[in-house]
């Protein structure tokens, strides 16, 4: 039986708590993720997905409620506790790729490494073979600027998966990219998924790229209104 890797119960965010211009975005979340899940979290803007993404990603405390991940009470956890927990156990893909301009597609994998303390040669062979996982064995040594959308966003794909994380948290990964390139994306995570045995929640504005997972969670106004189960099959043109 599979267990839950996140438990979120009544989880509500407010901002400029106690001031006059106070905001509540969420308003009493409740979301279980079982392990090897993959899910998509979908919404308009202003819905609370990107802050829910936040709170589960461990960049962001909830206000009121609780939240377990992986068995440990993030409520309680110190800043520094939260830092180590999201380095081993969350890789994160964003929309605007968030790779560092001056280093090669090569460096930009090793990164995380470097602050585990792995040994350049040993922090290359894995980069290396992260790279050749997501295709882009023959563009290690170009810089972002000389990469495609699609080719970007698998080079953000392979650092995500640096430390080899149980989950990867994905926001908008597809929305700058065209459709035809998305697709190709989201293959790379249906591989991560059924192939690596990886959590995966996506975050997007997509519901075609939303059926493609398990289960469909629809935000609005800070609250779960809609969760459905889909057949999460690959899209196929």
């Amino acid at each position: 039986m599979k267990q839950n890797v996140i438990e979120m119960h009544h989880i509500i965010k407010r901002f400029f708590e106690g001031q006059e211009n106070e905001l509540q975005i969420l308003n009493g979340i409740d979301l279980s993720v079982e392990d090897g899940e993959f899910l998509s979290i979908v919404g308009e803007s202003g819905s609370g997905k990107s802050t829910l993404m936040n709170l589960i990603g461990l960049l962001d405390r909830p206000t009121e409620g609780t939240y377990f991940l992986d068995g440990i009470d993030v409520n309680q956890a110190t800043d520094a506790n939260l830092s180590a927990l999201r380095n081993k156990k969350i890789g994160f893909v964003f929309q605007t790729y968030n790779l560092i301009p001056r280093m090669n597609a090569l460096k930009n994998v090793e990164v995380p490494l470097m602050y585990g303390g792995m040994s350049r040669k040993a922090r290359q062979e894995k980069a290396m073979g992260l790279m050749e996982m997501v295709g882009m064995s023959d563009r290690m040594e170009h810089k972002p600027e000389e990469l495609s959308g699609g080719q970007k966003q698998r080079v953000a794909i392979a650092r995500a998966m640096a430390n080899d994380p149980s989950i990867i948290l994905a926001d908008e990964p597809t929305g700058a990219l065209d459709s035809k390139t998305g697709h190709m994306i989201m293959d790379i995570f249906h591989d991560l998924h059924e192939n690596h045995g990886k959590t995966i929640i996506l975050i997007t504005h997509s519901e075609a790229l939303a059926n493609e997972t398990e289960r469909i969670i629809t935000l609005m106004d800070g609250r779960v209104i809609n969760e459905r189960i889909t057949g999460g099959e690959p899209y196929v043109s």
